[in-house]
């Protein structure tokens, strides 16, 4: 690996997008992080295109706040659930609302990242929006079982994937050298929710019942989702892709591929802990107040991993940290989920492991983008994620 961090020059390739040779550069190595030829906002001397690049980067955590934030959240709804409208079920029928959410949100990064490169950011954001917004309006009305996994489950998943994918390529457009750290400010608006949800959630089900509990929540994201549209833009005009499928050049990149296999096996077991760790915090006698607390406390351990280690990752190189966060990850889940029984153990493990996870999640998209044209980043962070979305429905039988 060090070797191949000191290569200083590489052989002349071909390019998937223009039908030309152009020189690989360090921007293309998998394990540093680039030092493309490719402007960016942050090393421009132009203000506006700054806080252009800026307002996108708040716009894309706010998009994530109300998007990713309300889906890593779900554990809260899961808990309140398994005590009220469906108390009926197992954990694991219900878990499969939480998990439908996540197939949704995955599969469709592949489609939404073509229409992204062809069409930009701004149909997809509007239209994920309303998506989004109706989705929490018709979980308020819901009754039956049938009805939150339409609603909750797939709508729901729709509508996170219509926000999150595009400010992310959005995002990664705008910076070069500190490409990571952006994305990492934009991921942590996900675990900031993560953070804030299950306690607003809690509160606003107890004091004013679940329907409007949910409908209140379908107003901030409503606020929310009309600032991201407006901030949310490409960093100029690009050359959009005219067909809306995925080239044969990324199927046969080996370093997308690698990727894109690692990432599956990580996301075998990685949403499991968010989902399943209320739960497992009243089964040891936790009170139901403790255990929404649990849940908060790992989303904001994710928070200060989505923020912290992709900033890292920019100085010793995208790869290098993503891949001993994964291990820890899963380590953490062995040395103290499967032996901690009491609630000081439970709280260190949600700290961690929503460190640990948070690292990977934000450092992965950096790492699509570093090993990719700017102009198929939209196709290949969606491909990515549509092709690790079968172990993301597959963890429901773990």
């Amino acid at each position: 690996m060090a070797d191949i961090e000191k290569q200083t020059s590489l052989p002349t390739r071909h390019s998937s997008l223009e039908g030309t040779t152009c020189e690989s550069s360090s921007r293309n190595s998998t394990l540093k992080p680039e030092t493309s030829s490719i402007p960016a906002a942050d090393d421009s001397d132009n203000a506006h295109s700054r806080l252009r690049a800026w307002l996108a980067v708040f716009g894309g955590f706010l998009a994530l706040f109300c998007s990713f934030g309300q889906l890593t959240a779900f554990g809260a709804f899961q808990t309140w659930y398994s005590g009220h409208q469906l108390a009926s079920m197992s954990l694991f029928g219900i878990s499969w609302i939480g998990s439908l959410q996540l197939w949704m949100f995955f599969f469709m990064g592949g489609p939404i990242g073509c229409v992204f490169d062809a069409y930009g950011p701004t149909p997809i954001l509007c239209s994920g929006s309303l998506i989004l917004v109706a989705s929490l309006i018709l979980t308020s009305i819901s009754v039956q079982y049938y009805q939150y996994l339409l609603a909750q489950g797939l709508v729901f998943g729709m509508g996170v994937a219509m926000l999150f994918y595009p400010t992310m390529a959005c995002v990664a457009t705008h910076f070069n050298e500190y490409r990571a750290t952006a994305i990492g400010i934009v991921s942590a608006g996900s675990g900031c929710g993560g953070v804030l949800y299950p306690i607003m959630l809690r509160y606003l089900f107890s004091k004013f019942g679940f329907g409007w509990a949910v409908r209140f929540s379908a107003l901030v994201t409503a606020v929310m989702c009309a600032v991201v549209v407006l901030t949310v833009r490409l960093q100029r005009p690009i050359n959009k892709r005219t067909g809306i499928v995925l080239e044969v050049q990324t199927i046969q990149d080996r370093r997308f591929l690698l990727l894109v296999v690692g990432s599956f096996f990580v996301c075998l077991g990685m949403f499991t802990p968010y989902f399943y760790i209320s739960d497992y915090a009243q089964s040891r006698h936790m009170s139901s107040k403790a255990a929404f607390c649990v849940l908060s406390i790992m989303n904001a351990g994710s928070v200060f991993g989505r923020i912290a280690p992709a900033w890292l990752s920019d100085k010793i190189g995208r790869f290098n940290l993503l891949c001993p966060c994964a291990f820890l990850s899963g380590l953490t889940c062995l040395v103290f989920w499967m032996f901690g029984e009491g609630p000081i153990s439970i709280i260190v493990f949600a700290a961690l492991y929503g460190f640990l996870s948070g690292a990977v999640i934000s450092v992965v998209n950096p790492c699509v983008s570093q090993i990719s044209h700017m102009r198929e980043i939209g196709t290949r962070i969606g491909a990515l994620y549509t092709l690790i979305s079968v172990p993301c429905v597959s963890f429901t039988f773990i």
